[in-house]
């Protein structure tokens, strides 16, 4: 189960990073899930004018490890993402892409979450793709 944090703290995180770069915005938390936004325009674009694929993986690692971070007592760990993947399946100009991620294993030293990219207007299938989440202890 996620805890339940003030949005505003969860996005103060994202403050000279590459999330805040990217303009990623968490906006909403649930019991197993996160979701969040990012715009598509230059910042995000690859040179054809799409949403960069790399961009896309990058709100699926950025999400995945905000769940679990929600998941832990970050005094003693810390998730570090392992793997991931992700299959571009549409294509975006602009707009904004919501990002729903969901926890499907959450053990011990591993968790894995799923994560859907979808076009915000129109509920449209951009990206899904999954994380794999390894814990470690905090140095």
């Amino acid at each position: 189960m996620l805890k339940k944090v003030d949005l505003d703290v969860i996005n103060s995180f994202n403050k000279g990073t590459l999330m805040e770069s990217l303009d990623m915005k968490c906006i909403e938390i649930g019991d197993d899930y996160v979701v969040a936004t990012m715009p598509v325009n230059s910042t995000t674009h690859q040179p054809m004018g799409l949403l960069h694929g790399g961009a896309s993986a990058a709100l699926i690692e950025s999400i995945g490890s905000m769940g679990s971070t929600l998941m832990l007592d970050i005094d003693k760990e810390v998730p570090v993402g392992i793997e991931i993947n992700a299959n571009h399946v549409g294509g975006m100009k602009s707009g904004l892409v919501k990002a729903v991620g969901k926890v499907v294993h959450a053990g011990k030293r591993t968790h894995v979450w799923q994560v859907d990219l979808t076009d915000s207007e129109t509920d449209a299938l951009v990206c899904t793709g999954r994380l794999t989440v390894m814990i470690v202890p905090r140095k």
